[in-house]
């Protein structure tokens, strides 16, 4: 094999060798020194979007492997942000894994292993230009969180999560590969490009190509957590230890909507009025049941998980907008906007959760949304973090999320469709109530847990920058903004 077709791939290879190799090395090293594998992790990370950026600044599309991967400009930005995440998460997760023994001598530090081979599978899956190459991608990604979910193993409830998930993981799995299945028979082809090509020619039967971009359409649903694909969603986000929550709706989200570019977009476009309709009613269930469920929750872990299922609702929204009846000519704008709003979501879910880990000690979780009262008076300042990311999520101005929000709204009206807008802006405003909950319980309500919060201090510097930057990207949302659009561009006209 000529050496060049394996440029594209170095940022993967050494991503696998990497981590082999952190978990070769972390068999020697006792409990006292897991920091050398922490490290060694963000390290690895940091390598990877070296090789990444390299690409991304090339801004060229290269295939290779028989057209089975292909590393284009809005891979390498999604690659970027995955690296950013899983690496936010680990040092959110450092002092939380270690008081619940999850990097105990037992255990080793798989926590760090298995979160960077769930990454590789997430990075095949959003480079992949073939049915078994996202095949792969999506059971190396799940294989890793299912062991993650449950790694406390003496934790009922994370061993419950785990079964859930893993039951109802392989389930979608079975959805995903029933409807490659279906469009393989129809076209006769695995590659992307080829079945784009014979969807377009006409010369395939639609009965057969819809009935497989049904299920299709309900493997991806599971992994975005839309309704009615979301049962798995708010029990394994409880049941999970926080850190692997973190893990679960953060970087994988974006992997997510990367295989949804490449299965409906690059693929399957010529039918995008079939599979519109089909994200229109995942997206507007998604929007009523999340918002409308998370009012009644009491734990914050699940009142988050009916929020990912509500925000992934506008993710679709945004997928659904880009084609008008024959017209592709918004295509590019309306995809750049879902891709802005999942890295919104990401950036500020981080933070989210790395809150509560913050509130967390030895022995207690703080799960509860009591557990937030009067944290003004015990910590002002994260305080002011949780309450910044708490209006990004709600969609409150100047913040983040108020930009991808209004991005998202703007390709929706561009189609004419002014009901699903005002739809959208009416479940938004319902949502911005269990939000604004939390910061009224932090400014305005007595603490019910007056004891001091104990952080490290590279927790705290990540967790700061994390809540400026939701709010210096929402002041100056143009950036990102552009530079998603540019690489949507450039990758739909590859």
């Amino acid at each position: 094999m000529n050496t060049t077709n394996m440029i594209p791939l170095y940022a993967e290879v050494f991503l696998l060798v990497a981590a082999s190799a952190i978990l070769l090395i972390d068999m020697f090293l006792s409990e006292g020194k897991r920091s050398i594998t922490y490290v060694m992790s963000l390290l690895t990370l940091g390598v990877c979007a070296w090789f990444s950026l390299a690409d991304f600044n090339a801004g060229t599309t290269v295939y290779t492997f028989s057209n089975m991967f292909v590393s284009d400009p809005m891979s390498n930005l999604l690659k970027l942000f995955t690296y950013l995440a899983v690496a936010i998460t680990l040092v959110y997760s450092r002092t939380y894994a270690t008081d619940r023994g999850m990097l105990s001598d037992n255990l080793g530090g798989e926590f760090y292993v298995l979160a960077l081979f769930s990454m590789l599978g997430q990075m095949v899956m959003i480079s992949a230009n073939n049915f078994l190459t996202i095949y792969l991608g999506v059971e190396l990604m799940s294989l890793a969180l299912y062991a993650l979910v449950a790694l406390r193993r003496d934790n009922v409830k994370a061993t419950e999560a785990a079964m859930k998930y893993f039951i109802l993981g392989a389930m979608a799995s079975g959805f995903l590969l029933y409807g490659i299945s279906m469009l393989y028979g129809a076209t006769g082809t695995l590659d992307l490009t080829l079945v784009a090509k014979a969807a377009a020619s006409g010369t395939v039967k639609p009965t057969i190509l819809v009935f497989g971009i049904v299920f299709l359409v309900a493997g991806l649903a599971f992994k975005l957590g839309a309704v009615p694909f979301h049962m798995w969603v708010p029990d394994v986000y409880q049941g999970s230890p926080t850190a692997v929550t973190l893990l679960l709706g953060g970087a994988p989200k974006l992997a997510t909507f990367a295989i949804c570019i490449r299965l409906l977009v690059e693929g399957l476009l010529p039918l995008a009025i079939d599979w519109q309709q089909m994200l229109m009613v995942l997206a507007v269930m998604s929007l009523a049941v999340g918002n409308l469920t998370a009012i009644a929750q009491t734990n914050i872990k699940r009142m988050l998980a009916y929020s990912t299922i509500a925000q992934m609702g506008f993710v679709l929204l945004g997928l659904l907008a880009g084609v008008v009846g024959t017209n592709s000519s918004g295509a590019a704008g309306a995809y750049s906007a879902a891709m802005y709003y999942a890295i919104t979501y990401v950036m500020t879910t981080l933070g989210s959760f790395g809150v509560i880990m913050l509130l967390a000690r030895a022995g207690f979780e703080a799960e509860e949304l009591a557990d937030f009262k009067g944290l003004s008076k015990r910590s002002p300042w994260f305080a002011v973090v949780m309450s910044i990311l708490m209006f990004s999520l709600a969609g409150v101005p100047p913040m983040m999320g108020f930009a991808a929000k209004f991005s998202v709204l703007n390709a929706v009206l561009g189609t004419g469709q002014i009901w699903l807008t005002l739809v959208a802006v009416m479940f938004s405003l319902i949502g911005a109530f269990y939000y604004l909950r939390v910061v009224k319980m932090m400014w305005f309500d007595e603490p019910t847990d007056n004891s001091p919060i104990v952080v490290n201090t590279d927790m705290s510097i990540v967790l700061s920058l994390n809540a400026i930057g939701v709010v210096v990207m929402g002041m100056l949302p143009g950036s990102l903004l552009n530079v998603c659009l540019d690489a949507m561009r450039k990758t739909l006209n590859s």
